[in-house]
């Protein structure tokens, strides 16, 4: 009986911080539509998060490569006082790192839902 109330706190731990996190996720960051991100993006910094391989095997026009396992000492490269618009494969870096400029003062900071996965756009590869 005590691995039954057990297993039923994990499960609650679980969901909230799910829920915690989904919440801060939220306030941090505005997924945009492949045409609402297109509509935009001209006129931001557009990150691909993805690593250099992954950039190289073709990325959005425009692009400018911040991997992710870069992120703590480039982020700098990044203005806080212009739109950031970021995509990664299928968008859960693009999360984590939304998070982590949020906590240091970004606020206008755009993901593409689904990710370069879905993107339809132009793109440019390294030949």
């Amino acid at each position: 009986m005590t691995f039954v109330y057990v297993l039923i706190g994990v499960i609650v731990a679980v969901a909230l911080y799910i829920f915690y996190n989904a919440s801060k996720l939220k306030k941090a960051v505005t997924p945009l539509t492949e045409e609402q991100f297109k509509e935009g993006y001209r006129k931001a910094q557009l990150i691909d998060l993805r690593e250099p391989k992954e950039f190289d095997g073709g990325h959005i026009l425009g692009a400018r490569n911040i991997p992710m396992t870069q992120m703590r000492q480039r982020h700098k490269e990044i203005r806080p006082d212009l739109p950031v618009y970021l995509y990664c494969q299928n968008s859960s870096r693009s999360a984590r790192a939304a998070l982590y400029l949020k906590k240091r003062g970004y606020d206008q900071i755009y993901q593409l839902d689904g990710g370069f996965r879905k993107w339809t756009g132009k793109i440019k590869s390294k030949k």
